[in-house]
Order: C-alpha cells, then structure tokens, then sequence
C-alpha cells in the first residue's frame, strides 16, 4: 500500500498540475530523525519525522516549526547552562562558527561578510544608521511589498527630512521601468525584500542591483523568506546588504539573524553602535601584575563585518538549535526544498481562484508564499479552519498559504476542501 502511495506522489511531480487534481497523496517517510540526511532527494521528501506538528500546518512563513534535531541541541545547550554534569566539553563559540561557515555557504558569502545580528530589522536599522540616512536629503526607493516595519522605520525618517519613494504593485508585483525612473542619481538606498511577505513576489535582485548601481545607489535586501527556502547567491545578485533572522525558513529561534555587507562595501558604513564583540584585543594596563602604559587600556578593533556592527551577548541557546537546522537544510540542499514544494504552490494557484480566491502571486513565482485576497476571510474562515485544525495566516481581507518540506499534497488538498466549503 505505501509503495503504491509514493508511487503516486512520485507521478504527480511527473505530470505536473493537470494529473494531480483529486488524487490523495501519502506521507513519504525519510530517515530517522537526527539522522544525517547526505542522500536526501527529492523522493526522500517530506521530512514529517523531523517534526512534532500537531494538525495540517501550512504556515511556515509566519514562524517555520522547530525540528526534533534542534530541540534537542537546545537540550544539550541547557544542560550546559544548568552545569549538571551531563554535558562535557560543550563549546558555544564552535556552535557560531559552524552556523556561520554554513549560512555563508547558503548564500555564497564570504566568513568576513557576515556579522551576527539580534533580528532583521535590527540589520537594515544598521544599515540605515550606518549610511547616515537620519535626518539627511538623501533619496531611499522602496515598495509596498517591503516589510511593514521597515516602511515605517523610512516614514519616520522622511519626517526628518529623507525623500522616499514607495512604489506602488501592479499586477501582483513591481514595475521595473517605474523603479528605474524612481531611482534618480540622489538616491542612495534601495530597500526591497527579496520575496515578500504580502505575497511571495520575488524581486529579480541582480536586475535591482543593476539598475541601482548604474545611478550609483546601494541595495539593501531583506533575506527572511528566502534564505533557507529559495537558492539565492549574493556575489551573483551583487547586492549590497542583507539581511534575516533565523525562525522562519532557516528553522531557528527568535533572537538570532545574520547581516551580510559587501565587502567593499563596509567603508560606507559608519559605526552606529559600539560593542565588546567587536573587539579584537583588549589590554588593560591599571590592574595588578598587568603591563604598565600611558593609557588605562589598549584596543584593537576587528575589521570585518562582525567587528562593525555585532554589540553584545547572542542567544546562544538559539545557535544550538539552528547549528542542527543549518546542517539539516545544507544535507537536503534548498533548490531540492523549492522543487519539492512547488508543485503544492502551483496546486494552489490552480484550485482556488475557481473558489473566488483572488490571486495575489505571480503565476510564475517559485517562492514558498502563494496569498489571495478574500472578503472578510478573517471573520469567514477562521472558525472553518480551527474545526479542521489547519493553520495557514489568516488576514482581514486575505489569506496566505506556505507549505514547507514536512508538508505533502494531502495537506493541500485539506486545505482546498474545507476553503471550498464556505
């Protein structure tokens, strides 16, 4: 009976859309959870046993579940903390090392371009602290798909005098030729998520960076939904900043992210904060048996990226738990997580705009959003959905759907029969 399941999952990626339709699809198990997964291919997808997931959950955008593997590093982390005994030799800075060797192979970084960073929006505070964009006349472009607080944050600084420039959506995404004429040879920044949380529009990033340094502006990305769910290459784009936390497609914690600057790109930024992790050496010279100077101390700053903008102390707790996720997404590889997942995206923008669900994604989108707007979906279907136990982001006049790799096509196909039912 399972091999005739996975038979069928294995058709339905074959024959694409039109085969699919009506037909239930198994769960196909993968290995032991904790397991390295180094074979991993797509068939070897989805990975529930990875995960404790109570009910049909296709919400992964708003905050990804927590793998077994990481809860369990987390125990060990804690142990540690507790000095029980249990643990021996736990080593916190080879935790961060090896997060950071595999996030910046993620998106093919170099080591010295990343810092560490308390959240997202934390990172893009940096760089609009770091380029002096308070109370200056300087010109940021950005676009309503960009994140909410981040519209908010360049709001308030248009206040103080900066000139923004929001671009309106068409047609579910962005015009290009309008962000072109938008960015005029004062514009110094331009802000955009790579894929976006209203929607799931992905922003051709090379063609941004393109446009905007050809006028010799910068650009700032907000990563969150597509590291980890999407293959993305920073030296490729050639994008300026980036920056994401960790608790949605990396699979982490609250209270971790990463910031990548450009490596020629450092010197355009001002130190807007200063911290003891930025230090490289410190000497003190007026305490017993130290090394008399001129001065109370000595100092020497670090020079790469960590040294410019990380503060004080990480959660180093949640850098237990994403070594394990970090390690878990690099084994299965992201480009197999995306060919894996599209065809339930695809199912999606199939069935429900035939259910009066407006489609709010490009068809053509690859990213793991696929949102509709729907009136009044908010007070409609949230009793509908919690009978059902199905947790997708419910809106006031919308809705928005982002399946990950623990999810199959029976999770879909739950879905669309209980929207179908309004």
């Amino acid at each position: 009976m399972e091999k005739n399941k996975k038979s069928s999952l294995h058709e339905s990626r074959r024959s694409f859309l039109g085969q699919i339709a009506g037909i239930p699809l198994a769960a196909v198990f993968g290995k032991l959870a904790f397991q390295s997964a180094a074979e991993v291919n797509i068939d070897d997808l989805p990975k529930k046993n990875e995960f404790e997931i109570k009910g049909t959950f296709l919400n992964a955008a708003y905050t990804h579940p927590m793998s077994k593997g990481s809860r369990h590093a987390i125990h060990t982390y804690l142990d540690e903390r507790m000095q029980n005994g249990r643990v021996k030799n736990y080593d916190m800075g080879a935790d961060r090392k090896e997060c950071m060797e595999l996030f910046s192979k993620m998106i093919n970084a170099d080591k010295e371009e990343l810092a560490w960073i308390p959240s997202t929006s934390a990172g893009e505070n940096f760089i609009a602290a770091g380029l002096s964009l308070q109370n200056s006349r300087s010109r940021v472009v950005t676009d309503a798909y960009h994140f909410e607080g981040s519209l908010h944050m360049y709001n308030e600084l248009a206040k103080q005098g900066l000139d923004l420039h929001i671009l309106r959506p068409r047609n579910n995404g962005i015009d290009y030729d309008e962000l072109e004429k938008a960015i005029t040879p004062k514009t110094k920044l331009v802000a955009v998520s790579s894929v976006s949380y209203i929607n799931g529009f992905q922003h051709d990033l090379k063609k941004v960076c393109e446009m905007a340094h050809a006028k010799n502006a910068l650009v700032y990305a907000d990563i969150i939904h597509s590291a980890g769910a999407v293959p993305m290459d920073v030296k490729e784009t050639s994008v300026d900043f980036c920056a994401c936390s960790t608790f949605k497609w990396l699979m982490g914690d609250f209270g971790v992210g990463f910031l990548y600057v450009k490596k020629d790109k450092l010197d355009f930024l001002q130190r807007s904060q200063i911290g003891y992790r930025q230090l490289k050496n410190f000497t003190s010279h007026v305490f017993p048996y130290e090394m008399p100077g001129d001065s109370v101390f000595d100092a020497d700053e670090r020079t790469d990226t960590g040294g410019h903008f990380e503060v004080g102390t990480l959660s180093n707790a949640a850098v237990a738990g994403l070594k394990y996720s970090l390690n878990l997404l690099s084994d299965i590889g992201v480009n197999k997580i995306q060919q894996y997942r599209q065809s339930m995206i695809d199912r999606l923008q199939q069935q429900l705009p035939s259910l009066g669900f407006e489609p709010m994604t490009p068809l053509n989108s690859t990213s793991p959003i696929v949102s509709f707007a729907f009136k009044d979906a908010g007070k409609i279907l949230k009793q509908k959905l919690a009978a059902a136990d199905i947790n997708i982001q419910l809106y006031e006049n919308r809705i928005r759907v982002s399946p990950s790799f623990f999810n199959d096509m029976d999770d879909v196909n739950k879905l669309i029969q209980v929207l179908s039912k309004k």
